[in-house]
């Protein structure tokens, strides 16, 4: 029988996690209590909320928790906290590589605006990377409920900050919400500088919201994606234009888009030819990170450790790492599973 390796010493990337759900909880308890925050039984109780967010009540109360946290960021230092933090769990995780999504006008009131804020984040990034040897970087993201233009806001300002760790511009919440194409132009000005266009879809929404990122915001990767998996033609095109799919099991259990971890078409998308990241999204309020994805790969899906490695492989080709640490993670892979 073959062995069973240690899937946190599998080197990987992580390339869909979000801000302030990259907390810990224990941190988030502290900073709550620092700043008089009350915090519902949700986000205190020690155990992960339960959310189905696949109907409009299900998903306010989910980006209700999700504000409460965020209000309690109200310094750099918290910032610079939550980012060390982060980074420390992923390193345990075994991910040498982070691409972590914000969207800096959430933090901008506490923080002295828009352009501090980034600023904030990207040092926060730059010290954090610096202190535990991880590779990091940030994708800007804009918010799908809000005006197209803010999201062109956001497009010229991840631009501006390219050189300063900026790789990738998104955009999140509920896709059910406003068109893909009503934010092209904020997706060409980025794509136009040289940045990675990684729009969420086919989370929420069905194959269609997949199939309009590609069509309208030329997406080189999407967040999620896995409802991709009821359309064949649409698995197709993924897998010929090697466009990956940042996975995320855990939260799609959570958030009632698949009943249990066994239905998340991991295997579909796999033996399409669909390249995936798998991705712990928000660990905060889903109870697991990145680790816990490739044991649901394993024990859910009975993905032997050469499709584990493989699996870490597209997590990494799909990074916007240099080209040396992407050596350095595939090599690592391949003694990984030469045991």
């Amino acid at each position: 029988m073959e062995s069973v390796r240690d899937v946190r010493l599998l080197p990987k990337a992580h390339l869909h996690l979000h801000f302030t759900g990259s907390m810990r909880a224990t941190t988030l308890l502290e900073l709550a209590d620092k700043y008089g925050v009350h915090l519902p039984e949700a986000l205190s109780g020690g155990e992960p909320p339960r959310l189905r967010a696949t109907d409009e009540r299900g998903w306010f109360r989910f980006q209700r928790l999700y504000d409460i946290a965020r209000s309690c960021l109200r310094t750099p230092e918290d910032i610079q906290r939550l980012v060390r933090e982060a980074a420390e769990e992923d390193v345990r995780d075994g991910s040498g590589w982070l691409e972590i999504q914000v969207d800096p006008t959430s933090y901008a009131p506490r923080l002295g605006g828009l352009i501090p804020a980034l600023e904030i984040i990207l040092d926060a990034v730059e010290s954090a990377s610096r202190d535990t040897g991880l590779g990091m970087r940030v994708l800007v993201a804009a918010n799908r409920t809000k005006h197209p233009l803010d999201a062109r806001t956001l497009a010229r300002l991840a631009v501006r900050y390219a050189d300063r760790g900026v790789v990738g511009f998104g955009l999140s919440n509920d896709e059910r919400r406003g068109l893909a194409r009503d934010f092209d132009r904020a997706f060409a000005i980025a794509r136009e500088a040289g940045l990675l266009a990684a729009p969420h879809g086919g989370e929420l929404a069905g194959p269609s919201s997949v199939r309009d990122c590609l069509d309208d915001l030329a997406a080189g990767r999407i967040g999620h994606g896995v409802r991709a998996a009821e359309d064949p033609r649409l698995l197709r095109m993924l897998a010929d234009r090697g466009v990956t799919c940042e996975v995320c099991p855990t939260s799609n259990v959570a958030l009632g888009v698949y009943e249990k971890p066994e239905d998340v078409p991991l295997r579909t998308l796999f033996e399409a030819g669909v390249p995936m990241a798998l991705g712990a999204d928000d660990p905060l309020l889903f109870g697991s990170r990145l680790v816990a994805q490739y044991e649901i790969a394993r024990d859910a899906h009975a993905f032997a450790d050469p499709e584990l490695a493989e699996l870490a492989r597209q997590s990494v080709r799909a990074s916007r790492a240099p080209a040396d640490v992407r050596e350095r993670l595939l090599g690592g892979i391949d003694a990984w599973l030469a045991g």
